[in-house]
């Protein structure tokens, strides 16, 4: 076989390895995403009436406004797991077995980031469910809805490529849980809750300029059949930095560290 098909299939191997862990441990790859729920549960019905009539419009118009940007806090949510999952192999022993197996060196971050971004896809199906049993409907068509999914995975791939970078970096399981906080954070300061013309001038700004903003708006644009301008180019140009600084930051740092 070439070296390609051996890393593909190494790969392949690390993949069903962390799939399983998810399965024998569900409460820390689906766990995060109870936050996003909550919040859309907390936003919906105790600031659903005021924030909606403020738009406009009522606690069902505040839904279809929410919605998106609780998703994309899903996505982010999903970096602490991965970001605990890369630094408990690498400071509990495993990784000294893998160095002495046959094995393509890549394959154990790309068994994490594919199996991260698997476990953090299937917990944002979860969030849909609970948005559309709150009474969200969307008006996308079925391609809408494909460029919204596309735009999800690209999301989520960017993010667990700089979790996993956040997980080598770790010396500890619990500054590993730690790192990831400001991504998660993140969506908080931007347009996931409430416009961002409606923030201060100085939280606007960083607001308009952050990552997330153009995302949640690209999202909210797709699944309501609105029109998103340049937020669609500005989030794949985000996601497209993110990956590639994740992925060079991650294999640096994990380079260094099977030289010790």
């Amino acid at each position: 076989m070439s070296t390609l098909t051996y890393a593909v299939h190494d790969s392949t191997t690390m993949l069903r390895r962390n799939l399983k862990h998810a399965l024998r441990y569900p409460a820390v790859s689906l766990g995060p995403v109870m936050t996003p729920i909550l919040m859309l549960l907390l936003f919906v019905y105790a600031f659903g009436d005021s924030i909606g009539a403020g738009m406009g419009g009522g606690r069902e118009a505040y839904l279809e406004y929410l919605t998106p940007g609780v998703i994309i806090m899903g996505v982010a949510a999903g970096a602490m797991s991965t970001s605990i999952a890369v630094c408990t192999d690498m400071t509990e022993g495993i990784i000294n077995r893998f160095r002495t197996m046959n094995i393509s060196r890549s394959s154990f971050m790309t068994g994490h980031v594919v199996g991260s971004v698997l476990t953090t896809l299937v917990s944002l199906v979860l969030v849909v469910g609970v948005a559309l049993a709150l009474g969200f409907r969307s008006a996308a068509s079925p391609l809408e809805w494909l460029a919204a999914a596309g735009l999800l995975a690209a999301i989520t791939f960017a993010v667990t490529w700089l979790s996993c970078a956040l997980g080598l970096i770790s010396k500890t399981v619990e500054s590993a849980s730690n790192k990831p906080l400001l991504v998660q954070f993140l969506p908080f300061l931007g347009s996931a809750f409430v416009p961002a013309d409606s923030m201060s001038p100085g939280l606007r700004w960083f607001a308009e300029y952050q990552p997330f903003t153009p995302m949640t708006e690209t999202l909210r644009g797709l699944l309501s059949g609105s029109e998103i301008g340049n937020n669609g180019w500005i989030s794949l140009a985000w996601c497209a930095g993110i990956t590639l600084v994740g992925y060079l930051w991650s294999r640096s740092l994990f380079n260094s560290s099977t030289k010790r």
